[in-house]
């Protein structure tokens, strides 16, 4: 006895529906996040303001008298400098800004000396160096 084609088209539509269940991935569902504009939009706005606090520290870490004193022993130009760290990476410039600030923190604390905190500011210097070399 065969089927009429209308049970028939039921049964193949019902047998694809099935299949198609179990074949899409369960946790799919959980994994779609969609974001609205204004979440963007503030994400943007929240990186940009944490970039612009890391520049600050950074350029202020690297405009002291003992960062001056480390461009001279190595005879960075200040300004270059300043141009450099602007093209860090964000993570990059995060992780600058991070020893920056512990650098600093630790000097006025007393646990380093002047002589300290000039050889950090030396190897913050070179390593903004290689960073720019390794992106060019």
């Amino acid at each position: 006895m065969t089927l009429p084609l209308a049970w028939r088209l039921i049964r193949i539509s019902a047998a694809s529906l099935l299949a198609a269940i179990f074949l899409v991935p369960q946790n799919l569902a959980a994994e779609v996040h969609v974001v609205s504009p204004s979440e963007l939009e503030q994400q943007a706005l929240s990186l940009s303001r944490e970039r612009e606090k890391n520049l600050e520290i950074v350029n202020r870490f690297f405009s002291s008298p003992t960062a001056a004193k480390a461009m001279g022993m190595v005879h960075a130009d200040p300004n270059q400098v300043k141009v450099g760290v602007s093209r860090l990476s964000d993570p990059e410039l995060a992780r600058l800004a991070e020893r920056a600030q512990k650098a600093q923190a630790d000097f006025a604390a007393g646990n380093i000396t002047d002589r300290d905190l000039l050889v950090i500011l030396i190897a913050a210097l070179v390593l903004v160096v290689i960073i720019l070399a390794a992106t060019h």
